[in-house]
């Protein structure tokens, strides 16, 4: 059986070295060395592996049918990125010595760095009424929803199809609604009641980051990055709320939140109509490759950054696969952005 790679060298790969400590041990976890003698071929053009492949040891010459070659040494500045990554495949990797390499599933890095960073502005985004509500205030939840900046941008049809399968749940207050470390199932909408939002330490006390109130929703997160929930959220009057399941949610919800488009509908949206390209990946990953003329806005600054975008413009988000990208406009859409997500991200772009 393969040895796992040592953690003090997927440490300085980019971007694995950038997930928090949880996340990262999953990722080491589930990545094997895998030995490769001199002039094996490690992949080639043409190839469609969905994987991320890095040299951790040895000498690897990268090829091309159009007589293009160079020698990546491992140890060096640019081993610290995936051997050109691009599906499918562009070019051929040889091992011109000896060598080691790992290969990380794209999707299973591309959630866990997508879920590394929600997890930091999650609770952050969720719109809080600073003052409260009054216990008497019977204003309808159905109408503060559907002034909401996301609402406005969803097909009417959509809007009464969700009224029309969201469940109400009575709830008491002590109730956890959702408990962190729990997969994603449903979206919520505070109907009656208040709750608060806290997260659990290493230590095992309970910090309180947030409260909710009657049209506040929650859960999307999750939802949105395919992962487990970071928080927690628990009752703290009596009250009741609607849910929209994961599948009502992507169909209903995100997916009308989202406009997708190809490689040449976004050159056209830039040069026609002045879009804006934003990278939302880590500033690593940015410097190594961008798209000339693009702004880098990592995910996990998309609260702080938000509010610099102007909303008379029009904005092409892109990550390596599509994921990141789609949860930053499904965010950003809720604030009454123009958004567009680029389809299957620069790894699809790099080949077309």
């Amino acid at each position: 059986m393969s040895d796992l790679v040592d953690k003090n060298v997927l440490k300085t790969l980019v971007p694995p070295c950038a997930l928090n400590a949880e996340n990262f041990q999953e990722l080491a976890g589930k990545t094997y060395l895998e030995d490769v003698p001199a002039g094996k071929t490690i992949f080639k053009e043409g190839d469609t592996d969905r994987q991320s492949v890095y040299l951790v040891d040895g000498q690897a010459e990268i090829s091309s049918n159009h007589g293009e070659s160079k020698t990546i040494i491992a140890g060096t500045e640019m081993a610290k990125h995936p051997l050109v990554n691009q599906q499918p495949r562009k070019h051929t990797a040889t091992a011109k010595v000896d060598s080691k390499v790992i290969r990380i599933d794209n999707d299973l890095l591309d959630i866990l760095l997508t879920w590394d960073q929600l997890s930091g502005i999650e609770v952050d985004e969720i719109q809080v009424n600073e003052d409260g509500l009054d216990e008497d205030d019977d204003s309808d939840w159905m109408t503060r929803i559907l002034q909401s900046k996301a609402f406005l941008q969803i097909p009417p049809a959509n809007i009464q199809a969700l009224f029309m399968r969201v469940q109400e749940v009575p709830v008491k207050a002590g109730d956890t609604i959702i408990k962190q470390g729990e997969e994603g199932d449903y979206y919520y909408i505070v109907k009656h009641g208040k709750c608060k939002v806290t997260r659990s330490s290493k230590t095992g006390s309970e910090l309180t980051l947030a409260t909710l109130g009657d049209g506040d929703a929650f859960g999307e997160e999750a939802l949105l990055s395919e992962a487990k929930r970071n928080a927690n959220i628990i009752m703290t009057t009596d009250g009741s709320l609607m849910r929209l399941s994961k599948e009502d949610f992507n169909e209903l919800l995100k997916e009308p939140m989202l406009s997708w488009v190809t490689n040449e509908q976004a050159n056209a949206l830039v040069k026609d109509q002045g879009a804006v390209w934003v990278d939302v990946r880590l500033e690593s990953e940015y410097k190594n490759e961008h798209i000339e003329g693009s702004i880098n806005i990592p995910l996990f600054m998309l609260r702080l950054k938000a509010q610099t975008l102007d909303p008379e413009k029009q904005y092409i988000l892109y990550c390596n696969s599509g994921r990141q990208s789609s949860a930053c406009a499904f965010l950003l859409s809720e604030r009454g952005l123009r958004v567009h997500c680029l389809k299957g991200g620069l790894v699809e772009r790099s080949a077309s």
